[in-house]
C-alpha cells in the first residue's frame, strides 16, 4: 500500500528570516509560598461551564484522582480474562489494559490492546463501555476482522525486515544503517486480514534534524512492506510573545528552578543546541526568567514552561484530565534543540516536548498553540493512539491543532488572543501568514478543505485540514465573521450553511470522541461516527448539538446532513453492521420506508458509510422496493483508497416511496475485507 510523508511542513516552507525584530520580554516573576513558587495561570472557569451547558451531566468526564484511576486500572486488569470471554475472543487472544476514562454517571470506558499467542496485535485495540451496574453498553474496535488462524512461524528472517526498514528510513533522511532494536514479531490487523508480521524501528535523524523513529511493518510470510509510520509526530513552531507571566517554579535553598510542583513537577531544560539527553534544568537565584530577547536562553524556557502550564490547566479544568496520561504525572520540556532547527516535536519515548530555535537561532518555537499542539500528541498517544499515517495521521495532527487552538483561547492572554490560525506568530512563510488556517485550510496552499477519496495520501499536516475545517464549522459556523479581531470566511463543500454550537462544546465533543470512541485506525468516516456518538451521549441524539455535528461533517463532505440535503426532509437509517465477504456474493442491508405518499423524489439522497480496506473492490447498488436497481458505484482497480463515506443522489421518481429499499454491496476482488457500517435514505 502507499505510504505518506511524516515530516513537518515547516521544513518545506521555511524561508530566511532576515534581520531580527525586537521581541517583548517574557519575565517569569513567581510568588514564593513555602519554598514553592505558585503558578498564577488561572483563566476563567467559564470555559468548562460553557462546554457543560445543556449537556447530560452524567456523560461529562469525571475528574479522577491518580489513586482512583489506579484503582480502576487494577480492577480492569483483574477482570480482563472475563472481559475477553464476554467479548467472544479466541483462546489465543488476551487483553492488555491501556487506559481508563470514567464519566460522572459511573460509565467507564476501558481501552485495551490485544495479544495473540503472546504476540502484540497492532490495530487490534478496542474500547469497552461499561455502565455503573457493570453491564457492557458498547464496544468500539479498531478492526472487526476475526483474529484467528494466524500462523506464528515466520518464513522471512528478521534481518530481511530490518533491511527494508532501514531503506525506508533512509528515504526519510536517516543516516542510521541498523535498526534501534531487533525486529519484533507482531500480528498486523490494522488493514484487513490479520497477518503475521515484523515491526522494525529505525532511529537517527530525519533530513531536517528531527529525531527519527520510523516504524516499518513487514509481512513475515512474503517480506512485503505492509505499513509504516513515524513515531515522532512533528509539529510546527514559532517565537512567542506572551508578555510578563507568572510561572510555577520551585525553591531549594537559595536556588529557584523551572520545576512546576503544582503541575506534576513539569521541568524545563536547556539542551544548549544538543540533540540528545535531557540537558540542564533551568535554575537561578532571582526567579526571573528571560530578558525580552531571544538571545537570552531563558526567554524560550519561559515561553515553553508557560505553555505547558496552560495546557495542563486546560486539560485538568475543562476536560477533567490530570496530566497527559491522566495519572497526574508531568511531561517535561527541552528548548534550544539542535542548530537553527525550525520545528518542535513530541517524543513519547521520553514523554517530553522539544523546541528548536528557528532559522538563524533567532526565534525559539515556543508559542502557546505550539505547546498545546505538542502536549496533545502525548494525550493522543495515551488514548486513541491514532496511527501517524493516512487519514488517522491527519486526525492525529488535527487533534493537536484543535486542542492547541483551544488552549490558546483558554489562556485568554492579551498578547496572544485566541484565534483559528495555527502558528500565526512564527512567520515560517516569511510574509506574516500563519502556517495553517482552520476556517479554510486550503489557504495555506496544500491542506484539504474537504474529504475526498485520496485525502489520506497527503502529508498528515495537509490531510488534517478536513478535521480542522470540521472543528471550525462546528464551533463558529460557516460564512464571514470577525472573531477577536481576525476575519474569517468559512465555506462548505455542499454550499449549504452550518450553524456553530460554540468552541467549548465542540472541544468537549472532540475530547470525548478521542478518549472513548477513536482507535488507532479511525479514519474520517469513523471520526464522524465517534463524534456523533459523543454528542449523543452529551447532549442527546435529537439535540441541536448532535445535528450540528452532522451538518459540520457534511460541510466537509463526510456523510449526510441532519435533515438530508438542505437541512429539511425525512431520513430513514440502518446502522446495523453487515459483513462484506472477500470476493464473495453480494450482501444487502434493508431500510423499510413508511409514511410517505406517492413516488420517491428525483433527488433521493443515499448516504453510504462502508468500512473497507480497499474501496476499489466494491460495487454498490441501490435496490428499490420493486427490485429495480440503481448503480451507485462501480469497481475500479485504480481506486486504492479505503472506505466509502459519501452521499449519492438518485432519480427515483418512478419508484413508489413506501416499501423495503436495499443497499447491495459486493466485493469483486480477493484479499480485502470490510463491512457496511450504516446507510440512510433521505427524502427532501
Amino acid at each position: 500500500m502507499s505510504s505518506t510523508s511524516h515530516r513537518s511542513t515547516s521544513r518545506k516552507r521555511a524561508t530566511a528570516y532576515g534581520a531580527l525584530a525586537a521581541v517583548t520580554a517574557l519575565l517569569a516573576a513567581a510568588v514564593q509560598t513555602g519554598g514553592v513558587a505558585s503558578a498564577d495561570v488561572q483563566p476563567s472557569t467559564a470555559v468548562a461551564k460553557a462546554a457543560a451547558k445543556g449537556a447530560n451531566p452524567g456523560a461529562l468526564p469525571a475528574k479522577l484522582s491518580p489513586s482512583k484511576r489506579a484503582e480502576l486500572l487494577r480492577e480492569a486488569n483483574s477482570t480482563k480474562a472475563v472481559t475477553a470471554k464476554d467479548l467472544g475472543l479466541g483462546a489465543k487472544e488476551k487483553l492488555v489494559v491501556r487506559d481508563v476514562i470514567q464519566d460522572r454517571d459511573g460509565t467507564t470506558h476501558t481501552r485495551y490492546e490485544r495479544t495473540y499467542g503472546g504476540l502484540p496485535v497492532l490495530g487490534g485495540d478496542l474500547v469497552v463501555d461499561t455502565a455503573k451496574s457493570g453491564k457492557t453498553e458498547g464496544v468500539t474496535r479498531a478492526s472487526k476482522a476475526a483474529l484467528k488462524g494466524v500462523a506464528t512461524t515466520a518464513a522471512v528472517k528478521p534481518a530481511a525486515a530490518e533491511r527494508q526498514a532501514v531503506k525506508a528510513a533512509t528515504a526519510d533522511g536517516s543516516k542510521k544503517t541498523t535498526a534501534d532494536r531487533a525486529p519484533r514479531k507482531v500480528v498486523w490487523m490494522a488493514k484487513g486480514k490479520p497477518t503475521l508480521a515484523y515491526e522494525t524501528v529505525v532511529g537517527g535523524l530525519q533530513d531536517d534534524g528531527t529525531p527519527n523513529q520510523l516504524h516499518v511493518v513487514t509481512d513475515a510470510a512474503t517480506g512485503k512492506k505492509l505499513y509504516e509510520w513515524q513515531g515522532i509526530e512533528n509539529g510546527t513552531g514559532n517565537t512567542q510573545y506572551s508578555g510578563t507571566v507568572t510561572l510555577g517554579t520551585s525553591l531549594s535553598g537559595s536556588t529557584y528552578s523551572l520545576n512546576d510542583a503544582a503541575r506534576g513537577g513539569h521541568k524545563t531544560y536547556n539542551l544548549n543546541h544538543g540533540s540528545s539527553g535531557t540537558g540542564t534544568l533551568y535554575s537561578g537565584t532571582d526567579d526571573v526568567w528571560g530578558n525580552g530577547s531571544a538571545s537570552n536562553t531563558e526567554t524560550a524556557a519561559a515561553d515553553a514552561h508557560y505553555g505547558a502550564a496552560l495546557t495542563w490547566d486546560f486539560y485538568k479544568n475543562v476536560m477533567g484530565r490530570s496530566g497527559i496520561r491522566g495519572d497526574g504525572v508531568a511531561a517535561y520540556s527541552r528548548v534550544h534543540y539542535g542548530n537553527a532547527y525550525v520545528n518542535a516535536f513530541w517524543d513519547d519515548s521520553c514523554f517530553c516536548m522539544t523546541y528548536g530555535d528557528g532559522s538563524g537561532n533567532l526565534k525559539p518555537l515556543t508559542s502557546i498553540d505550539v505547546a498545546g499542539h505538542e502536549m496533545t500528541h502525548g494525550v493522543t498517544a495515551a488514548t486513541a493512539g491514532l496511527n501517524y499515517s493516512g487519514e488517522s495521521g491527519g486526525l492525529n495532527e488535527a487533534t493537536s491543532d484543535i486542542f492547541g487552538t483551544s488552549v490558546e483561547f483558554y489562556a485568554n492572554n492579551a498578547s496572544d488572543v485566541g484565534d483559528y490560525l495555527i502558528g500565526e506568530k512564527i512567520d515560517i512563510n516569511g510574509d506574516g501568514s500563519p502556517l495553517r488556517y482552520m476556517d479554510k485550510p486550503s489557504k495555506d496552499g496544500g491542506s484539504a478543505d474537504s474529504w475526498y477519496s485520496g485525502v489520506g495520501n497527503l502529508d498528515v499536516h495537509y490531510s488534517s485540514g478536513v478535521a480542522n475545517h470540521f472543528f471550525y464549522l462546528l464551533s463558529e459556523g460557516s460564512g464571514a465573521k470577525v472573531i477577536n479581531g481576525v476575519s474569517y470566511n468559512s465555506p462548505t463543500s455542499d454550499g449549504l450553511p452550518v450553524t456553530g454550537i460554540g468552541r467549548d462544546k465542540a472541544a468537549l465533543i472532540w475530547f470525548k470522541a478521542l478518549t472513548t470512541k477513536f482507535t488507532t485506525t479511525t479514519d474520517y468516516a469513523g471520526a464522524r461516527t465517534g463524534t456523533l456518538a459523543a454528542a449523543g451521549e452529551l447532549y442527546g441524539t435529537t439535540s441541536a448539538e448532535y445535528k450540528a455535528v452532522q451538518d459540520a461533517w457534511a460541510g466537509v463532505n463526510v456523510g449526510a446532513r441532519s435533515g438530508g440535503g438542505g437541512g429539511t426532509g425525512t431520513t430513514f437509517e440502518n446502522t446495523a453492521d453487515v459483513a462484506i465477504p472477500d470476493a464473495g456474493a453480494a450482501v444487502t442491508s434493508s431500510i423499510n420506508v413508511t409514511g410517505r405518499t406517492g413516488n420517491a423524489p428525483s433527488n433521493l439522497q443515499v448516504g453510504v458509510d462502508i468500512v473497507h480496506s480497499y474501496r476499489g473492490d466494491l460495487v454498490i447498488d441501490l435496490v428499490a422496493p420493486d427490485g429495480s436497481t440503481y448503480r451507485l458505484k462501480n469497481s475500479s482497480g485504480s481506486d486504492s483508497a479505503a472506505n466509502v463515506n459519501t452521499t449519492y443522489t438518485v432519480n427515483a421518481s418512478s419508484e413508489v416511496a413506501n416499501g423495503t429499499w436495499k443497499l447491495k454491496v459486493q466485493d469483486v476482488y480477493a484479499q480485502d475485507s470490510g463491512y457496511i457500517n450504516s446507510w440512510k435514505l433521505t427524502f427532501p
